[in-house]
């Protein structure tokens, strides 16, 4: 499976027990790496920013952690930077770009500094917008069969499974939210066993 399917898989609601293990075990190894290499993190501050302020209207914290938490702003980053096309990163960071458009125009401020019930409003406005392109493919004249269309190059479609990827994939949101594991830990059987008093068994 391309690595791009894979995103798009989550992207549509497709379960992360149907990604094949590599892919999964890609994401996991991204998540372990985040702050050792912040140059890879291809989003200036202020698109890190707006990346945070929308992940996590999407994952916001309750009981469990957020997309905040879990840092799914990096993890983005790292799949924008290394997974992404030249043409596909550079629609990504128009999208960003068109979030604060979005907000000047409705509230004379970007979108990081708009109140919190002013960005939900602009969240909504861009899930009506996927679902109403995904309901035009649906409705075009050869028609579709099977699951839901997906969106082609929709900013919030690609965001929203960005952002389920980097949170389901991480540990939190995957052992507090699906309640399961998603690589069993690593054995080294040549390793001598030891007691709590460090003494060979």
């Amino acid at each position: 499976m391309h690595r791009r399917e894979a995103l798009k898989l989550l992207a549509s609601g497709s379960a992360i027990s149907a990604l094949p293990g590599p892919i999964v075990a890609a994401f996991r190894k991204i998540h372990a790496g985040l702050g050792a290499s912040p140059e890879r993190n291809i989003f200036n501050a202020h698109q890190d920013a707006t990346v945070i302020a929308l992940a996590e209207l999407i994952i916001p914290e309750t009981d469990t952690p957020g997309a905040k938490s879990v840092r799914v702003n990096e993890f983005m980053g790292r799949i924008v930077a290394e997974w992404f096309s030249e043409e596909e990163r550079a629609h990504f960071l128009a999208g960003l770009a068109d979030l604060d458009s979005r907000a000047q125009k409705l509230f004379s401020k970007d979108f990081v500094n708009a109140a919190a019930d002013q960005q939900a409003e602009i969240l909504h406005l861009l899930g009506e917008e996927m679902l109403s392109e995904a309901a035009a493919l649906a409705n075009a004249p050869r028609g579709y069969r099977g699951s839901a269309p997906e969106p082609e190059n929709n900013f919030y479609f690609d965001f929203r499974g960005l952002t389920l990827t980097g949170y389901f994939t991480s540990e939190v949101g995957y052992k507090q939210q699906l309640h399961e594991e998603i690589i069993p830990g690593h054995f080294d059987g040549c390793i001598p066993a030891t007691t709590p008093e460090g003494s060979k068994t």
